[in-house]
């Protein structure tokens, strides 16, 4: 079984990522990858890991992005993170989150919720790339939730009084930035109403004229009917598609395993790439 869509404690899962490695081992999986938002943080533990429980690791990137107020998220697989486009996308991404993180938690304190700019922060791996979950997390441990969604029900999500936006490049320029990069670009859970919202096919045509290379279409925010027209609009593209779990531990109910990707399509993922190589045992 391949899994093509996890995250780490490197960003917003709960699991450092050589435990994420060792939780793929133990859930059967084949391969897996560490896709961690706006940052390649994990790779070098999760490829020691891969390497004594012998696993296959595919190293990738969630890249965010975004046009006209509406989220898109990229899988980046394989690309070398020190090309300078889009190492600098990254870098940009990430120092905006960081401003953004302090001025909601600030904006909530004042409001007098059980959090500050420091319990946040200590939610926050060394490195890893800060995000609304890690103020979930910061009132998980408070007691004032019993789990991130209640968090993000009541006080995180985009129609909040505390939200704060924060840089996300354009999705065809993140498209662009991949590629240079050596990587291969494939469009995460385009038809999802929970999480970025649905991606119009007409944006999806414009990245794939700028190199995209896949979607991923078996996830689980995807009813049949949304997978049967991803599936399509993929063909009609003449583009890849893929399954993963999307999964972040115990930050959310995603299970790893639960979608998969086939063989054939991560061959021809690894045919594409020219930044780093899959890790197989």
């Amino acid at each position: 079984m391949i899994d093509l869509h996890a995250h780490s404690s490197a960003s917003d899962g709960t699991e450092a990522p050589a435990d994420l490695v060792a939780s793929a081992v133990a859930a059967g999986l084949d391969a897996v990858a560490l896709t961690d938002h706006d940052t390649a943080s994990g790779w070098d533990e999760a490829a020691d890991a891969a390497g004594r429980l012998g696993i296959t690791l595919v190293r990738g990137i969630e890249v965010s992005c975004a046009r006209y107020r509406q989220s898109v998220h990229l899988l980046a697989y394989l690309p070398d993170p020190d090309e300078a486009a889009l190492a600098g996308e990254l870098a940009r991404s990430r120092e905006s989150r960081d401003t953004r993180l302090d001025r909601m938690v600030e904006r909530m304190a004042a409001d007098g919720l059980p959090v500050t700019v420091a319990s946040v922060r200590a939610e926050v791996r060394d490195g890893a790339t800060p995000g609304r979950p890690h103020i979930a997390d910061a009132l998980l441990r408070a007691g004032a939730v019993g789990h991130r969604d209640e968090a993000f029900a009541r006080w995180l999500g985009d129609d909040s009084p505390y939200y704060v936006g924060h840089y996300a490049p354009d999705p065809v320029v993140a498209v662009e930035a991949v590629r240079a990069a050596g990587g291969v670009a494939v469009l995460a859970h385009p038809r999802s109403r929970t999480r970025t919202g649905v991606v119009e096919d007409d944006l999806v045509e414009e990245m794939a004229a700028a190199g995209l290379a896949g979607i991923e279409v078996d996830h689980r925010d995807h009813d049949d009917d949304a997978r049967r027209h991803l599936t399509d609009l993929a063909a009609a593209l003449g583009l890849l598609t893929t399954g993963s779990s999307d999964y972040h531990g115990t930050g959310k109910r995603n299970r790893l395993g639960e979608n998969t990707t086939s063989p054939d399509v991560l061959r021809g993922i690894e045919e594409r790439a020219t930044g780093v190589p899959v890790l197989r045992p």
